[in-house]
């Protein structure tokens, strides 16, 4: 039967943590709540132009 490596897992998972470690914030920070808000005021906005502006 094949042998198992002792250390593999740890080499394997080693690349995920230097690149969470070196992952940088350079975009907007938006509350989800926000983007949540957006949405729905976008969405009966053009629910409310179907109704006010018919094609």
């Amino acid at each position: 039967m094949a042998e198992q490596k002792k250390g593999s897992g740890f080499q394997s998972a080693a690349g995920l943590i230097r690149y969470f470690d070196e992952e940088e914030d350079l975009g907007p920070v938006m509350d989800p709540k926000l983007v949540l808000y957006i949405a729905i005021i976008f969405g009966v906005t053009i629910e409310l132009l179907k109704v006010f502006w018919p094609i």
